[in-house]
């Protein structure tokens, strides 16, 4: 019997998912689920989905365990899943509102540029504390982590403890489903390559037997009609050659092109047809909207019928390949470079192709972005290593170097608006940052 651990049970995406997709495999049918939370009444309303999730899959032997104790909840783990939040909205939303005090306007602010920054400073404390505990309560354990900023948070777990993690996302599976619907293509025919760092990653190949895909794409990226579905990731694409993983209104923060000025935020992020155009405190505004009435979300998706089909997750396949039946699985994942992709730094992380197995992760050789590509990538990635370096050094100095050098922030605001606004953050966030200097 496997036993997994569930930290940030509350999040009902993923752990509706990923249970789900553990049941459809006999070697995880009678495997103990913990599931840990802080939030009482999230963790109390999971465990009655995860319930009905064990029922809906006739799973009577796996055995579902909550509890508010996160040693509890590692104790002998062969697998654990990580979707915290530290801070929720009470302070997360400043993230968004201080920035926009300074003429930068956010649309999710939980990956990069100067919010994605502050959460990954709140975050990777907390993240090294959960290391720290899977070293003492089940160092074996296959790590997978769903939380944001992925890119910063598995960089400092990657090299700053010992565990064996890796970071999923599904950005990569959802977007080609998109494309495959938009070229009608099967989707499990299309042979396609991604590579870059989480969110900013870029198909450098989308074949169908053996065809380019990419000058259809174009011709249909090239009509209103499509072109409006996801305006930013399509106009990246029109004009760099190549699609990026992720939704227009993530993207549209990444770079200095979309979000800069109210004329250009009308244009690229207000009207695409698709899930998130853009629009300002998109994600802050859903996580509200949840907090007003925390039990909605869990009330309705208990009243509705479970569907027993397997997701697009890759979590279940993962831990099926590692500490299952053992079929390798081959996923995008979070790993360090180590020269999967020589034109970004050694010691980024980069998401990648990768092999699961019994034996652990192998890493493929992804080869070099295009070369233009990889000047956006990289200053990507260098800024995030920046900021691991000032999480681990509680470096103010380093802080402002990382935001001085985002795209957006420096389209938008002087250094000295970038200075003056990080202190403003640093202050609002110094209960959970302790002394930075």
């Amino acid at each position: 019997m496997r036993k997994f651990a569930f930290i940030g049970a509350g999040s009902l995406q993923f752990t509706t998912s990923c249970l789900r997709d553990l049941l459809t495999f006999d070697a995880f049918k009678d495997c103990e689920v913990r599931l840990m939370d802080v939030n009482p009444t999230a963790l109390k309303r999971i465990t009655m989905i995860c319930e009905k999730i064990k029922t809906t899959m006739e799973c009577p032997d796996c055995k579902i365990i909550s509890t508010l104790d996160r040693a509890e909840a590692l104790k002998d783990a062969d697998g654990v899943l990580c979707t915290v939040f530290n801070g929720d909205v009470d302070i997360w939303k400043y993230d968004i509102e201080i920035p926009k005090k300074y003429g930068i306007d956010i649309n999710v602010g939980d990956t990069r540029s100067v919010s994605g920054i502050f959460r990954a400073l709140r975050n990777i404390p907390l993240m090294l504390d959960i290391c720290a505990d899977i070293e003492r309560y089940c160092p074996k354990a296959v790590f997978l982590n769903y939380t944001n900023p992925m890119s910063m948070l598995c960089g400092a777990m990657h090299k700053y403890t010992n565990v064996d993690v890796t970071g999923i996302c599904h950005s990569v599976q959802h977007t080609i489903g998109m494309l495959a619907d938009w070229l009608e293509v099967p989707k499990d025919e299309i042979n396609y390559k991604c590579m870059g760092v989480n969110h900013q990653a870029f198909y450098t190949v989308l074949e169908h037997n053996g065809e380019d895909l990419y000058p259809r794409l174009r011709k249909l990226v090239e009509t209103k009609e499509f072109f409006d579905k996801e305006q930013v990731r399509n106009e990246m694409f029109l004009k760099l050659g190549y699609y990026v993983t992720e939704s227009s209104g993530h993207n549209s923060e990444y770079n200095a092109w979309f979000r800069k000025r109210p004329d250009l935020i009308e244009k690229y992020c207000t009207h695409s047809t698709e899930w998130n155009p853009g629009e300002y405190a998109f994600s802050l505004n859903l996580r509200l909207d949840r907090n007003a009435n925390i039990e909605k979300q869990y009330d309705e998706f208990l009243s509705n019928e479970i569907s027993k089909e397997k997701s697009v997750e890759y979590a279940a396949d993962i831990f099926n390949a590692r500490i299952g039946d053992g079929k390798p699985f081959i996923f995008n994942g979070n790993v360090t470079n180590y020269g999967s992709i020589p034109n970004l730094p050694y010691d980024a992380c980069v998401e990648v192709p990768v092999v699961a197995d019994r034996m652990g992760y192998k890493t493929t050789i992804a080869g070099n972005l295009p070369e233009h590509i990889a000047i956006l990538v990289n200053t990507t990635a260098r800024i995030e290593s920046l900021v691991i370096e000032a999480a681990m050094k509680k470096s103010k100095e380093l802080v402002y170097q990382a935001v001085y050098m985002d795209p957006l922030s420096s389209a938008v605001c002087s250094l000295e608006e970038i200075k003056n606004m990080c202190d403003e953050l640093f202050e609002i966030n110094k209960d959970f940052l302790g002394d930075y200097k």
